[in-house]
């Protein structure tokens, strides 16, 4: 019988140790283990929005209060910093329990439920069970006690959408998990039982249940060691938890900004898309909820008038708009009326040409090369009383003569209403917005030197347009954001910085390596200063008087283009640029329609009336 005995019990350790020595620890781990989302803040530091199939952010053990983590160990395994990552006692009863109908809950080490987490499933079965017991065992011995508790807060489900602490405390306390206390800590244990059943706010009998277990936990942690009676004692009213907040999305404007966020972040030597689509990064945009929120409602605001139903002229009909601070931020912009019916992102898109806003670049490259009429001739300076031809429909002339198009007929300019304004001095030109003069300008200049003043000024190569003289009049496509851009080297004396919407990245607690743009002088001080008094002046007596009330230091253009297809309104005040244009698009075709009777507006009515309203409306909120 003792021999029977003692082979027995032989076969049971062969058996056991056979069975320790095959199982090896998973080199894959679940997918929703690894895969965290994305969280991108506004500039205040405030949530904006989530992305990724798994809410999930990691911390570091260490941001998570000692007190929080006792909490979990004293409901859950108060032996974890002794035991070998099992509980023997506790695999019996589980076995016992599964063998007979019942369930495995309560037979799990934190260790265990850890290996469950990110290399099991979480089917209830015999096999299972013995594969988590035999990983947890080496799992313990590979890794510390605190690299596996850190593992298992940050992958484990919290409910309310949730896996790991540091998204359980923003979802049920609004706050990061390094500012949780014991009370609250003690709380969050219970959910990990089950939120299903802990969860307060989904019923009266789910918030009995989750004050008693969180009494409970605060007791045993006064057992194990690890609260005193005297701080148990202050510990009386149940930590309730906020009300459910819906998901962070990506509707509205968001999506906007999270695409352009994103983008700039793969363009800067941040996360690539790969490891953005892995998650786990905190990304701090430049975006101000306010200024997004009040140009969105500019936006509806002048749409109001648009009647597409009864009106040919109001259908497709698209508003792209972008402010940008002097230092290069990007503080707001209107992409869309909603990012998940609209993807295309009216303020960044190359699709629209600029029209006359493109002429104070003009300006500032002639102030800055001065011209040359005539082949061979030394290029003289211009100033902003430089007279030049402002009559409707004059021939555009180079030094050989007149400019021949393709089409076989000599090149006109054609000004807005067709008005002719008689000899008029070029910062005049810039404030009544007179083509001739700005077509002849760049060709004066020479449409390479033009090109480069664009540049300089943060126009990008691919949208700039063909060097005909219709580049002088804004055949070239730059976003709302590269003119707003743009704008602010006026501003700022001649210095611009790269538009950017990023600031900082943090993934797990440490910074993300990013390049952030660096402020240069891309003109001449004097140059800008006197592009600056024609902008102003084109408020105070040209075309952009729409401007005014926006106070007596704005400085803003209109734009309109030749074939009518494109309406811009682009000033700056108080240190922020910002530049609107509206256009009609066909969203098959990409083709431009005219602008011709827009909201019911007559044949003379200048395309920029339209910007110019959703400007001031945004401007004065």
């Amino acid at each position: 019988m003792i021999g029977t005995t003692v082979l027995g019990t032989a076969l049971v350790g062969g058996a056991v140790c056979w069975r320790y020595a095959v199982t090896e620890i998973p080199k894959d781990l679940n997918s929703f283990a690894t895969q965290q989302n994305n969280v991108y803040f506004w500039a205040d530091g405030t949530e904006m929005a989530r992305t990724g199939l798994v809410n999930r952010q990691e911390v570091p053990l260490e941001s998570v209060p000692e007190s929080v983590r006792w909490a979990v160990l004293s409901a859950e395994n108060a032996s974890f910093y002794s035991d070998p990552g099992i509980s023997v006692k506790g695999i019996g009863r589980a076995v016992l329990t599964l063998v007979t109908g019942g369930d495995t809950q309560g037979g799990s080490t934190v260790t265990q439920q850890y290996v469950k987490n990110i290399y099991l499933n979480q089917e209830k079965s015999l096999d299972r069970k013995v594969d988590e017991a035999f990983i947890a065992v080496k799992l313990d011995r590979r890794l510390s006690k605190d690299e596996i508790l850190a593992g298992y807060l940050n992958t484990s489900w919290f409910g309310r959408g949730s896996y790991g602490i540091e998204r359980a405390a923003l979802a049920y306390y609004g706050k990061h998990a390094s500012e949780l206390g014991p009370s609250e800590g003690a709380f969050l244990a219970a959910v990990l039982k089950g939120a299903g059943l802990y969860d307060p706010v989904l019923g009266p009998e789910n918030r009995k249940r989750a004050v008693d277990r969180w009494s409970w936990t605060l007791d045993r942690m006064v057992e194990t060691g690890h609260l005193s009676k005297e701080e148990r004692a202050r510990y009386t009213e149940f930590p309730e938890p906020v009300e459910r907040q819906p998901q962070t999305g990506l509707s509205g404007q968001t999506g906007y900004l999270v695409e352009l966020a994103r983008s700039y972040l793969e363009a800067n030597g941040g996360p690539s898309a790969a490891q953005l689509d892995l998650g786990g990064y905190q990304i701090h945009t430049t975006f101000e909820r306010e200024r997004t929120a009040a140009l969105a409602r500019a936006v509806e605001e002048q749409g109001r008038r648009l009647d597409p139903a009864h009106r040919p002229a109001d259908v497709n009909v698209r508003v792209g708009a972008a402010s940008v601070a002097n230092d290069g931020r990007i503080l707001a912009l209107y992409g869309g009326p909603d990012y998940l019916k609209q993807g295309f992102n009216n303020a960044n898109t190359s699709n629209v040409p600029a029209g006359s806003a493109f002429g104070p670049i003009v300006y500032a490259s002639g102030l800055d090369h001065g011209v040359q009429r005539k082949r061979g001739e030394a290029r003289t300076p211009v100033t902003p009383g430089t007279p030049y031809d402002g009559n409707d429909g004059i021939n555009v002339m180079t030094p050989e003569g007149p400019y021949w198009g393709r089409n076989g007929k000599i090149v006109t300019a054609v000004n807005d209403g067709r008005r002719s304004y008689g000899t008029i001095g070029l910062r005049a030109a810039v404030e009544q917005s007179v083509n001739g003069p700005m077509a002849q300008l760049g060709l004066d200049v020479g449409l390479d030197l033009v090109r480069r003043t664009a540049l300089d000024l943060g126009i990008l190569p691919a949208t700039l347009g063909e060097s005909v003289p219709a580049f002088a009049l804004g055949n070239s496509r730059p976003s709302a954001i590269r003119t707003a851009g743009a704008y602010t080297a006026f501003a700022e004396g001649g210095v611009r910085t790269d538009p950017y919407s990023v600031t900082a990245v943090t993934r797990g607690g440490e910074p993300v390596k990013l390049r952030l743009p660096a402020a240069a002088r891309v003109l001449k001080p004097e140059v800008a200063r006197q592009v600056d008094e024609a902008l102003k002046g084109a408020v105070r007596e040209g075309t952009a008087g729409a401007a005014r009330t926006a106070g007596p230091q704005v400085a803003a253009k209109t734009g309109t283009t030749q074939d009518r297809t494109a309406g811009w309104f682009v000033g700056y005040a108080g240190g922020v640029s910002t530049a609107v244009t509206v256009f009609r698009m066909d969203a098959k075709s990409m083709q431009l329609s005219s602008l011709e009777g827009l909201a019911g507006a007559g044949p003379d009515t200048p395309d920029w009336s339209h910007p110019a309203a959703v400007w001031a409306s945004y401007t004065n909120s």
